[in-house]
């Protein structure tokens, strides 16, 4: 799938007809945004969170979470979506980076300078 691809009926899969498809990449997380057509036309919407985990021996799989969203349910979904995310922006405090003078010494440790200039080769 291709990001903000529009499909037709030939692109049909397991009797789901994938309409449209929107990818998001956002830090170690992807979104798929995928509108789905059902056997009788109606349009659907599957949210997929996707994330990139390790077995212990080191091989990856993806780790990958769904949520189905139909027509009736799109409003009270986004009404509800839109009041937690006011919530959010009104009432969470400003992530701000701080500056290294606001750094206690005990977090960045005391370092000596070092020349390199110093260092010759034997």
């Amino acid at each position: 799938m291709e990001d903000g691809s529009i499909y037709n009926d030939s692109n049909d899969r397991k009797g789901r007809g994938e309409v449209y498809s929107k990818t998001v990449r956002a830090g170690k997380r992807t979104y798929f945004f995928d509108v789905k057509s059902t056997r009788r036309s109606d349009y659907y919407l599957t949210i997929t969170e996707s994330k990139k985990r390790f077995n212990k021996d080191g091989k990856y799989y993806f780790e990958k979470h769904k949520i189905f969203l139909y027509r009736e349910d799109f409003e009270k979904f986004t009404d509800g979506l839109n009041e937690v995310l006011n919530f959010i922006n009104e009432t969470s405090p400003e992530i701000s980076m701080p500056m290294e003078e606001d750094i206690p010494e005990s977090v960045t440790g005391s370092y000596t300078d070092v020349d390199f200039d110093d260092l010759e080769e034997n």
